[in-house]
Formats: C-alpha cells, sequence, structure tokens
C-alpha cells in the first residue's frame, strides 16, 4: 500500500522547515509574487533554493504556487520568474489554475510537474481527463466534492493520475475560492493573491427606502456573520480518506503561525502513522483532537465530504478564533548536561509560568518555569521582548525545534 502524503503550507522559511521536521512528507509555498496568498512571507529565489535543499536532504517534496489567475500585465514578470527560477531551483511540482500559465511554465521548464490548483474547480471525471491529456500529473481536487464523489472520480481516473483534496483548515465560502467580495468591497482581488476576508466582516440588511438604516439579522444582536464559514477538520475520518484513493491531504494554512503548521501537522502524522501500523484496530485518539484545539481555530465541520453543508456549518455569532494557548518560544539550543534550553521567545514568558513543550513524534510535557538567565547567564523574571533570547531548565530532554505554549 503507497503511504498517503501528508502535505503542509509554507508561508516562510521557517515555516517550511518546521512542517517538514514535524512530520510532513512535502510542503507548497509560494514565491514573492504569483500565488494566492500575498500577505504570507513567501519565499525569495535564494530562499526557494535553501528549502528546497532542506527537503530533499530529508526526501521531502516541495510544491511551489503560481494559481492567481493571471492578467496580461502577469505573463512577462512570470516568464522572467520561471526563467530566473530554472537557474537557481526548481521546485517538484507547480501548481496552476490558468491554462495560459500553465503554458508559460511548460514552455520555460518543458519537464516540470505539473498540479491543477483547487482554485480551478475541478469536480468530474471529464475534467480530470481533459487535463491529463494535457500533461498534468495531479489535481487538488474542489472543496465541494463528497467522499462518494471523489471515489468516483478515483476509480474512473487514467492511470498515473493523481488526487489531493483538502481535510483541516480555513473554507471559503466562494465556491474553490472564486471570490469577488474582496475586489469589489475594497478593491483587493481575491484571485490574485490579495483577499481581504470580507466573509468574515460583521453585516446587517438595509431597505432600499431606508439608506443608512440598518437592521440586524436575528442570529446576534451585534450583527450577523451570514457567510462565515467554520474550518474544515477530518482527523477524525483518516480512514475513510486514505481508503478513497486520494494521493496526498492537504492542509490549509499558509498565512498560519509555525506553531499552527507544527501542531496540526504533528496531529495529522500521529493519526496517519496509527492507521498504517494496524488499519484493521485503528482507533481516534483525543488528544490529537486536543492537538488541534490549542491551536487558533474556528469551530470545526467536515465541509462536503459526507454531505452539502447545512446551517450548521456556519458559525453566525462572531468570526473571531478560538485562541486557547499562545505560542510562547522555540526551543533553539539544549545542554544535556546541564539540563538548560537556550529559547527564541514568541510572547512574554515570566518565572511561574506553567507551560507545555513539544516536539516531532513526541507526546507535550507540561512543567513551571522555575528560573529564567539572559545569554550571559544572569537570572532574569521575564522575557518581555520579541524574539527575545534566553535560557530556561527544562524539566525533560528538548531537542532544537520543539515548541512551547501557554495555555490563556
Amino acid at each position: 500500500m503507497r503511504k498517503i502524503e501528508l502535505l503542509a503550507p509554507a508561508g516562510d522559511l521557517e515555516k517550511l522547515k518546521t512542517a517538514v521536521d514535524f512530520g510532513a512528507d512535502a510542503v507548497y509555498f509560494g514565491g514573492r509574487n504569483f500565488g494566492l496568498r500575498s500577505a504570507a512571507g513567501n519565499l525569495d529565489l535564494s530562499e526557494i533554493k535553501e528549502g528546497l535543499d532542506y527537503l530533499h536532504e530529508r526526501g521531502k517534496r516541495g510544491y511551489l504556487t503560481l494559481n492567481i489567475f493571471a492578467h496580461n500585465e502577469d505573463l512577462e514578470p512570470m516568464r522572467k520568474f520561471l526563467e530566473e527560477m530554472k537557474e537557481t531551483a526548481i521546485p517538484d511540482a507547480f501548481l496552476v489554475t490558468d491554462p495560459g500559465v500553465m503554458s508559460i511554465l511548460l514552455s520555460v521548464i518543458p519537464d516540470a510537474e505539473v498540479h491543477i490548483s483547487t482554485q480551478a474547480s475541478t469536480t468530474n471525471l471529464a475534467t480530470c481527463k481533459f487535463w491529463h491529456k494535457l500533461g498534468v500529473k495531479r489535481i487538488v481536487l474542489a472543496r465541494e466534492l463528497s467522499l462518494k464523489e471523489i471515489r468516483e472520480i478515483v476509480d474512473g481516473a487514467p492511470e498515473g493520475m493523481e488526487f489531493e483534496a483538502f481535510v483541516h483548515g480555513a473554507m471559503c465560502i466562494s465556491y474553490s475560492g472564486r471570490c469577488l467580495l474582496s475586489n469589489y468591497l475594497i478593491q483587493r482581488d481575491a484571485n490574485r493573491g490579495e483577499c481581504a476576508q470580507p466573509c468574515r466582516w460583521k453585516y446587517a440588511l438595509t431597505e432600499e427606502q431606508r439608506p443608512g438604516e440598518y437592521f440586524p439579522i436575528e442570529e446576534d444582536e451585534r450583527g450577523a456573520y451570514i457567510l462565515n464559514s467554520k474550518d474544515l477538520c477530518m482527523i477524525g475520518h483518516i480512514p475513510e480518506l486514505i481508503e478513497s484513493g486520494l494521493c496526498s491531504l492537504k492542509i490549509e494554512g499558509r498565512m498560519k503561525s509555525a506553531f499552527y503548521v507544527a501542531s496540526v501537522v504533528h496531529a495529522y502524522r500521529l493519526a496517519i502513522d496509527s492507521y498504517y501500523s494496524d488499519p484493521e484496530h485503528y482507533q481516534l485518539k483525543d488528544e490529537w483532537l486536543d492537538e488541534l484545539l490549542k491551536v487558533s481555530h474556528r469551530r470545526f465541520t467536515t465541509g462536503f465530504y459526507f454531505d452539502k453543508p447545512t446551517s450548521e456549518a456556519q458559525n453566525y455569532l462572531s468570526s473571531q478564533y478560538v485562541r486557547d494557548y499562545d505560542y510562547t518560544g522555540n526551543i533553539l539550543e539544549y545542554d544535556e548536561n546541564t539540563g538548560i534550553a537556550t529559547v527564541e521567545q514568541r510572547s512574554k514568558m515570566v518565572v511561574g509560568d506553567e507551560v507545555e513543550i513539544f516536539g516531532p513524534f513526541e507526546d507535550f510535557f507540561v512543567q513551571k518555569i522555575e528560573e529564567m538567565y539572559d545569554p550571559e547567564g544572569q537570572p532574569i523574571s521575564s522575557c518581555p521582548h520579541p524574539k527575545q533570547i534566553f535560557k530556561l531548565r527544562t524539566a525533560k530532554p528538548v531537542k532544537p525545534g520543539w515548541i512551547i505554549r501557554r495555555q490563556k
């Protein structure tokens, strides 16, 4: 049985490395332009090379997003970018939506592996066969498909064609992400990477003859978030996903933190590995779901996988994330002789805080911070400055790359 790929988001180089360290088989990332997450850190050419080297040294793969709906003004800059990339480092695959972009890509890098983005709204077998004839290796299926439809597509697809699907993260209110709200309301084009997420804004009704008079929609007296979807979460259905014939399970979140990437990848990695180790006796563990609840999230839904979403898939009361934990630090170094770890701060910590520390393929442990030191070894009571370097004694051995979090 070919093991299914766990595909993670990499908004920047740090997140790319975090995703790999915590168990991702592959990552997807954007360059400075031409992807659908322009506000993510993204990678320049030198970072793309460094990232691909990091991946390949560990037997992992990296996919570059070129999935904007390109306008005429984008075409020559994109060609130039690809020509420069060809001389620097070539990703394992390219995610595209637009046939014109695909033609430019293949004219510059003829042997490029092409994956069709979910933005292309692929919802049927005939479309899959069309893309296959053009040389496409993999299709990221539209989020609007059920597991039953996915199985039908996989079973009828040409031999060797691969299929990928989102299994965790934010859901778009518009069909396969083809949204015009952002462009219409504030002139930021979601289809060219600049979405302002107006689906999360608060709305009320107005009547034509009463301009300026707002009528609340009854779900909440402050307004209503009528377009605000819950987050997708399929960790409770790993067997069904694997048995559907998908080759890759994709996590959304290039805009999210390294803490988010580490936690979500960690949970899905443990679940997937547990299934493969003993499919007949596989059981969902509460601690995997608990890991997902400790990162910034909205309430969860299974999206379209089992049926068309009902009103229960929407959150009408608030567009706010649930944030029960703070991402407080990264372990940089650990001295086994002294039990002292060097830490890079991500949120203020003080002596007396109770924190959780976790790493790849390891359960977290809880400890109280009893002592902290500056880099020169002088005692300190707090570390309030962003990315401040300090030292603390850990209750158990740790490793570089492990993460510290604190319950609010």
